[in-house]
């Protein structure tokens, strides 16, 4: 079985972290039970800036970003963040996204 890095970064005042990681955990259930998440808080900048935090939430796995057009703004103040989604802009990223990450 393959095993991954997975991160879930998010700031405190982000109302979309908890069904991120919801869905993050429904995901990692079906596809890689066990898998272990790192729950990054992000809150504070130095965090923000250490882990080239780009809004909140992020889901890394292996080190990218879920999100096949990821691009990275540079700019890591912790923020929420927008996914362009096939159903429009959303506040958490495609569960396909986050299935064809683990399946690499």
């Amino acid at each position: 079985m393959t095993t991954h890095d997975i991160e879930l970064l998010w700031f405190s005042d982000c109302p979309n972290h908890d069904q991120a990681r919801r869905l993050l955990q429904e995901v990692v259930a079906d596809l890689a039970p066990g898998t272990p998440i790192r729950d990054i808080d992000a809150t504070d900048p130095g965090v923000a800036r250490a882990h080239r935090f780009p809004g909140s939430p992020t889901i890394r796995i292996d080190g990218r970003d879920v999100d096949p057009a990821f691009r990275d703004p540079g700019d890591y103040t912790p923020r929420c963040r927008i996914y362009w989604t096939a159903a429009g802009p959303r506040g958490v990223p495609e569960r396909g996204w986050i299935e064809a990450a683990l399946r690499g």
